[in-house]
């Protein structure tokens, strides 16, 4: 778990970036490739890349070094993703390139202890060195392979979810905020409490949080190693609508039905939902989204269970492959 805390002046400072963060995106989107995560969310799009690698040598070639530095599981080194205010791509790999040698010495050496790493890393030892460019050039090509045909989605879906946040703010304030982070993280003032693949605490001594939402992060938030770097969170919005399931909607709806085509497509987007949530995400009236979660039930599609006051519905493995198809 990581633990973030707050005084009060880090509550004056909480912000949620506005657009995608591109080199966040590239870093999440490197993981989700190599690995089979998220099959309904990115599976579509990881076809495409893989189709497109087999017939793009240079492309192939830009990702390899990202593959090195980039392990979809534990450390990977803060420099690659510097914070870049308008979040636009040259400024961040324009901060890439320019990253000293102390930093990069550090950071490299504590990726080492994790992974072995090959000789051309070394050759990373300061700004402007040959390395270093052939690097930033790398993320450079392999932004355009992994993000720049889904880009209008990904920009879509974080637009999405800045709203929501916003209203979430306009409503109740920053506490509010933070408690809609659920079920990612939960709110036991004054500490935000985040499910995190490591137990840590960060203290964020009136240097405020900057909430960074991701359309390639999965399941649960990220944020920089280095407590002494401007803290950030980046978190994992919604997938809606999905590529795959706008591909086949048609034939799901000749299968299911309109409206419970919608149904279990929401379930597949959001995860564990109330029936109240279904109804307001699919239009219809609370007893009609009991009635078509009883027949998507009764099929194997839907899963059911109550929590307290609530019972919470999800797309059961059979519901997920029918959406694949």
């Amino acid at each position: 778990m990581l633990r973030i805390h707050f005084t009060s002046q880090d509550m004056q400072n909480i912000r949620v970036a506005n657009r995608p963060h591109p080199l966040w995106e590239l870093i999440c989107g490197v993981c989700r490739l190599t690995t089979r995560q998220g099959p309904l969310e990115f599976g579509h799009w990881r076809r495409s890349v893989q189709d497109r690698l087999v017939t793009d040598t240079r492309a192939r070639r830009a990702l390899l070094p990202l593959q090195t530095l980039i392990p979809p599981l534990g450390y990977i080194p803060d420099f690659l993703t510097p914070p870049v205010a308008s979040g636009d791509l040259s400024a961040g790999l324009d901060e890439v390139r320019a990253t000293s040698r102390t930093r990069l010495t550090h950071e490299l050496s504590r990726l080492a202890e994790s992974r072995p790493l090959p000789s051309w890393v070394s050759a990373l030892d300061g700004p402007g060195t040959r390395a270093l460019r052939s690097l930033t050039r790398a993320l450079e090509l392999s932004c355009r392979t992994l993000l720049d045909p889904y880009w209008p989605h990904i920009r879509t879906a974080v637009g999405d979810d800045v709203e929501l946040r916003s209203r979430a703010l306009l409503g109740g304030g920053t506490f509010a905020l933070l408690d809609g982070l659920r079920p990612l993280a939960r709110w036991n003032a004054p500490v935000l409490e985040v499910d995190y693949p490591v137990d840590r605490d960060l203290h964020l001594e009136g240097r405020g949080l900057l909430l960074i939402p991701s359309y390639f992060c999965w399941r649960r938030p990220t944020a920089l190693a280095d407590p002494g770097l401007g803290p950030v969170l980046v978190y994992p919005v919604a997938k809606q609508p999905l590529e795959i399931v706008r591909a086949s909607r048609d034939g799901l709806e000749r299968l299911l039905g309109r409206t419970r085509t919608a149904v279990l497509t929401d379930l597949a987007c959001h995860g564990a939902r109330t029936t109240s949530e279904v109804a307001t995400a699919a239009g219809i009236a609370l007893p009609s989204a009991s009635y078509q979660l009883g027949v998507l039930r009764d099929g194997g599609l839907v899963s059911s269970h109550r929590d307290g006051q609530y019972v919470r519905h999800w797309a059961t493995s059979l519901g997920l492959r029918l959406l694949d198809r």
